[in-house]
């Protein structure tokens, strides 16, 4: 609610590293079963799209209590704000038992459609076991968004931590020592965040600022409705996102096979740990523009947008040199064995293509993030749908079949995709911000 260069850094600073910190379940998941060979990389990559869709609605849901809880507290309005958190429990069992059934239910059919076949019995050894913790990954992503909307970002770090920690020591436990396999990186990953969910109702007892009491629950549609309004879009983004990685496995499957499924699914985990730091600062962007919208002080929102952006893209620039000089040092992560050796020039090329992704993903993700603090995730989701759905799959196509490109031209169908929707994404919230600044209300 004060300066909101200040807010900016407070709330992303220890964002950018619990996030980082859960990117790891993936990236460890990866590196571990990289030692597995090339099939078993590929097979969690095609489960991997599933997933996101799972942790994507999950996350949105809880972007969407960070947005409404924080406006609440912004006008000063504790009861309701309670009374908010209390929905998004709701939303969480129903969404559990919904995505839990039909997965399980519907799992083989969806990864055999997927182009899954040479790795199908793998993907489902790990797809079962997975989602069989469905629980435990919608629970503690509407548990953060929740503690974000109250600025607990040191409670939501420490949950983080314990969690990628101790799924860091169980994969090689039940992996190798267990003689499981791809199952056994499934376990440890359940195990993990069944724990950290634990530690997170433990806190919700007493030690937070929002409180679950279920004799101050009242049921109240608008609430329902005004999560949803932000939760559903940038649940729908996640969903995107994985349309675009399954159709990308259909592309890398065409031209060069399981190769470059396994080496997209390993490289995108390094990925997205690069990633997750403009995203934790476009996370917090959320907080700060709901508490600012509560408190009508429209004006911190543009600095807010403008400052997230420079400090996010200065981080990006720095790291995108130092990837690019260490990337066929970072390969060998994914290419250890005999298994997966054949992969290291290739997850070579793939790092220091994507370099090129990341320079842009501060502007998108953070002007995108602006629309959800102000309750507006339809105009996020158009965003996401022009950027990964348009561009990135016709971008990605044409380079890798068109102009015959093979896997290098789906990386930079990708790269060029993400520029242009980043673009169009800042055009847009600008455009917004300087309404909502001059016409006040009208815009709210």
């Amino acid at each position: 609610m004060g300066d909101p260069k200040k807010a900016v850094l407070k709330l992303s600073i220890p964002m950018i590293i619990a996030m980082i910190i859960n990117s790891l379940y993936a990236f460890i998941d990866g590196v571990w079963v990289a030692g597995l060979g090339d099939a078993s990389l590929a097979a969690i990559g095609f489960v991997n799209p599933l997933y996101l869709i799972v942790f994507g609605v999950s996350n949105g849901i809880g972007a969407g209590a960070t947005a409404v809880i924080s406006r609440y507290i912004g006008s000063k309005n504790k009861k309701e704000a309670d009374n908010a958190a209390l929905h998004v429990i709701l939303l969480t069992i129903i969404i559990t038992i919904i995505f839990t059934a039909l997965i399980l239910i519907f799992l083989k059919p969806i990864l055999l459609t997927m182009g899954a076949g040479p790795t199908i019995n793998l993907g489902m050894e790990y797809g079962n076991i997975l989602f069989l913790g469905t629980i435990f990954i919608v629970f503690s992503a509407t548990a953060y968004g929740i503690l974000r909307a109250e600025g607990n970002v040191i409670k939501t770090t420490y949950a983080m931590l314990f969690g990628a920690i101790l799924n860091m020591f169980l994969d090689p436990i039940f992996i190798y020592y267990l003689d499981l396999g791809v199952a056994g990186a499934a376990i440890a990953t359940v195990i993990s965040m069944g724990l950290v969910s634990l530690l997170l109702l433990y806190w919700f007892k007493g030690d937070t600022y929002i409180k679950f009491s279920l004799k101050d629950f009242i049921y109240k549609s608008k609430l329902i409705k005004e999560i949803l309004s932000v939760g559903l879009p940038a649940g729908v983004e996640f969903f995107l996102i994985s349309v675009l990685a399954i159709t990308l496995n259909a592309i890398l499957m065409i031209v060069s096979g399981v190769d470059g499924v396994a080496v997209y699914t390993g490289g995108w985990r390094f990925v997205a740990i690069v990633m997750v730091i403009p995203i934790a600062i476009g996370t917090s962007v959320i907080a700060i523009t709901g508490a600012n919208l509560g408190a009508k002080r429209y004006e911190n929102i543009d600095i807010t947008h403008s400052y997230a952006i420079k400090f996010g893209t200065l981080i990006i620039v720095i790291l995108s040199i130092a990837i690019f000089i260490l990337a066929p040092y970072i390969s060998y992560l994914f290419a250890y064995t005999p298994g997966s050796e054949n992969l290291l020039g290739q997850m070579t090329d793939f790092l220091r293509i994507t370099c090129l992704f990341y320079l842009f993903f501060p502007l998108g993700v953070v002007s995108s993030s602006v629309f959800q603090g102000l309750g507006k995730g339809l105009n996020s989701l158009i965003i996401a749908f022009i950027r990964a759905l348009i561009l990135q799959i016709v971008f990605s196509y044409v380079f890798a079949i068109v102009l015959n490109l093979g896997q290098t031209g789906v990386w930079y169908g990708i790269v060029l995709g993400n520029a242009i929707g980043a673009i169009i994404a800042y055009i847009w919230s600008k455009i917004y911000i300087s309404k909502l600044s001059n016409e006040d209300e009208k815009f709210c």
